[in-house]
């Protein structure tokens, strides 16, 4: 393992030529440069190709005229990185960017100092930083904000936090560690895709983390978890049609998987609280249901 190992950056993007080239601007930027970047873009347009060709780095457009969302977008993207040849992939989305110019740095420092498959930064809000966007779940305890991550790793007196990561933000992979976790399934076209990857590394037994020293700006993804219970519980609830029935579609074929089966009838009660409890909407939870047994029998329908 040394500085000759090539990193490939893969980018996955649709309709979004102006998020894109601010985020491909800071990878450009990094201090340890990617050696390669692979953009897949879901929905063709010549102003994303625009974008990929003056990004300053060595560069793989990959236009996609059938739309394979995130999950087949970084599946097509990390296999043609594998097929080119490289030792790391750095995954990013286009409408996120790392923090700052050490980033990259970062991540290769942590996973080769202790041994990483896979290591993922902080996931930071882009409009304030010094919040999660993504909250983080241990039990019933939520991490909201980066100063709680700094007091966790002052008491553990580490700079990692093991066994938990976000794989589509930053994430860096060892080449190898593909080999046995595998890409993402196209099926699943988006929603829980990451999710479904995740359960695949964990069950691997390879070593994987959270980096707390560095960080990934992304816009807040926290409006979609609805609390209960005082906020011991939350419900994912997005308020768009189509998201919903991905999401829920897909969580469904995710808790029938081995890994988090056990997760299913606690999942049941959860969202039985939440549409007739708290939302009093029986409706909601009949088209819950329904989505829900969708994903079951693996019926991966496009909407």
């Amino acid at each position: 393992m040394t500085e000759a190992e090539t990193v490939t950056a893969v980018v996955v993007t649709r309709h979004r030529a102006d998020l894109l080239v601010d985020g491909l601007a800071v990878i450009a930027k990094q201090t340890r440069r990617p050696d390669h970047l692979v953009v897949v873009d879901n929905g063709p347009d010549p102003a994303t190709r625009e974008v990929v060709e003056n990004c300053g780095l060595p560069a793989t457009y990959l236009p996609s005229h059938h739309n394979l969302g995130g999950a087949g977008g970084y599946a097509l993207g990390m296999l043609t990185a594998l097929a080119r040849g490289t030792d790391w992939l750095w995954l990013a989305d286009d409408d996120g960017r790392p923090a700052d110019e050490h980033v990259l740095a970062t991540l290769l420092d942590v996973a080769r100092r202790r041994g990483l498959a896979e290591v993922s930064p902080v996931i930071a809000d882009l409009a304030d930083p010094e919040r999660l966007a993504f909250p983080l779940r241990q039990g019933l305890r939520w991490t909201r904000r980066r100063s709680e991550l700094a007091e966790y790793a002052e008491r553990t007196g580490g700079e990692l936090m093991p066994g938990i990561a976000h794989l589509f933000n930053g994430a860096l992979f060892r080449a190898t560690t593909l080999d046995v976790v595998g890409v993402p399934d196209l099926r699943l076209f988006v929603r829980g895709d990451e999710v479904e990857l995740h359960r695949r590394l964990a069950r691997s037994g390879l070593p994987y983390g959270t980096c707390l020293t560095t960080a990934y700006v992304h816009p807040d993804g926290s409006a979609e978890f609805r609390p209960m219970l005082g906020g011991r519980l939350h419900a994912q609830d997005p308020g768009d049609d189509t998201k919903r029935y991905y999401t829920y579609r897909n969580r469904g074929y995710l808790l029938a998987q081995p890994g988090l089966r056990r997760f299913g009838a606690i999942e049941h009660l959860r969202f039985a609280w939440y549409f007739l409890v708290s939302r009093r909407d029986p409706k909601a939870l009949r088209e819950w249901l329904s989505l829900v047994r969708l994903g079951r029998r693996e019926r991966f329908h496009r909407r």
